[in-house]
């Protein structure tokens, strides 16, 4: 038996913030942004919230899926931008949704979050504990970002994606992740008790903090050894795979994480130039859009590959069935 994805949802916030608004708030300019990044703007929340966005792009996974929300047996949401500390937003989406039954929890690995949440909910399928599960990446990074800071403002978006998965006959894939936590300084965020306001003054606490040099050198050297052990886990090689769905970081990061695996770029699909770095929601995102765009077909497989703070890394293969 396997996991498969049922159904897939996304969620924005309106309001889009292009390179050329963020450089009247900080020393920078549109084409210098476009060649380190790739970016080309972000979609940033006014009255949106990580728990709003999560909500939408639940019920439009559930719309997707075609199941009424009694199935649901288990929600759980990756993010570390939830508007108040509790309740969780898992449980804020079963109550949108009206998934009465489910187990609900929220899950803090940072830009490594739906992949961690992903894995989480098959061991739970895996095991027949759960038979239908609700997976969640939202945040909303433009509340823990000072922008007045170049290093990080041009980076980061807001927004969630969702995916409903089931059990299904099929192979049955074995994941892998890791975590090194004596790096962690190098990307932090002190915790928030107030939600920030959608400005560019510094000195507030609960900024984030990026060594983007070390962040850089850890993400091009960890996702392609992730992405090789758990082939060589399951017995796999590159040429198995139709697409690379990796954490939408950095544009040069994806290009180095091609050239490592010696992989065309076109297995790569990209969207960050739209969103920019949306933490959590940056996979499901992605793969909502392939989805609907008529890139997914089925009988494909699929690597999604996740890294970010903690520091933390995941890998795991699908097969997209539906």
């Amino acid at each position: 038996m396997a996991e498969i994805i049922i159904g897939t949802g996304a969620a924005v916030p309106d309001y889009v913030l292009d390179n050329d608004g963020v450089a009247e708030m900080v020393e920078t300019d549109d084409a210098w942004i476009r060649e380190r990044t790739g970016i080309l703007q972000r979609h940033i929340a006014k009255e949106e919230t990580a728990d709003s966005l999560a909500e939408e792009a639940a019920c439009r996974a559930m719309a997707d899926a075609g199941i009424a929300p009694e199935r649901i047996d288990l929600i759980v949401v990756a993010t570390t931008t939830a508007r108040v500390r509790m309740p969780c937003v898992a449980c804020r989406v079963q109550e949108k949704i009206g998934a009465k039954q489910a187990v609900c929890f929220d899950l803090n690995a940072a830009c490594t979050g739906f992949v961690l949440a992903y894995q989480t909910a098959t061991a739970y399928l895996k095991a027949g504990i759960y038979r239908t599960a609700l997976v969640i990446g939202s945040d909303c990074m433009s509340q823990v970002i000072d922008w007045g800071d170049r290093s990080t403002c041009i980076l980061f978006g807001d927004g969630a994606g969702a995916a409903v998965l089931q059990r299904h006959p099929g192979l049955d894939y074995l994941p892998v992740a890791g975590a090194d936590g004596g790096k962690g300084e190098v990307l932090s965020c002190q915790a928030l008790y107030e939600r920030q306001s959608f400005c560019k003054e510094s000195g507030k606490s609960g900024f984030l903090h990026m060594d983007g040099q070390a962040v850089f050198k850890f993400a091009v050297r960890k996702v392609p050894e992730a992405i090789l052990e758990v082939l060589e886990l399951n017995g796999l090689t590159i040429e198995d795979i139709d697409w690379f769905v990796v954490h939408q970081a950095n544009r040069r990061i994806i290009e180095s994480v091609a050239r490592h695996l010696g992989v065309s770029l076109e297995r790569f699909p990209v969207n960050l130039q739209e969103y920019g770095n949306t933490s959590a929601a940056s996979i499901p995102i992605l793969l909502d859009e392939m989805k609907h765009s008529g890139q997914l077909k089925k009988g494909q497989r699929l690597v999604i590959a996740g890294f970010g703070a903690g520091l933390t890394w995941g890998a795991s293969i699908l097969d997209y069935e539906h």
